[in-house]
């Protein structure tokens, strides 16, 4: 299923890398009062596609970075859910 330069490896690792954030910040946010209402931190486990994306283009996996460019997009746009549903 997963090739060397696919859009499908792209977005699985575009979705797991900041999924991993994401769970380090729900631990930063449980255990520390100063990151209470951190939304920032949200955006940098967004960010961390940016990274995977410079990685993708430089080993010119073209495929591999569409399917991080999608991963990123669904990304944010969740977290623009949350944001409006937090109110």
């Amino acid at each position: 299923m997963f090739k060397k330069d696919s859009v499908w490896l792209g977005l699985a690792l575009g979705l797991i890398f900041p999924g991993i954030g994401l769970l380090i910040v729900e631990l930063l946010k449980r255990n520390f009062t100063y990151f209470g209402k951190a939304d920032l931190l949200y955006i940098g486990c967004v960010a961390i596609n940016l990274w995977l994306l410079k990685l993708a283009y430089k080993k010119e996996m073209e495929a591999s970075a569409r399917g991080i460019i999608s991963a990123t997009f669904v990304c944010a746009l969740l977290f623009f859910y949350y944001k409006i549903q937090k109110g």
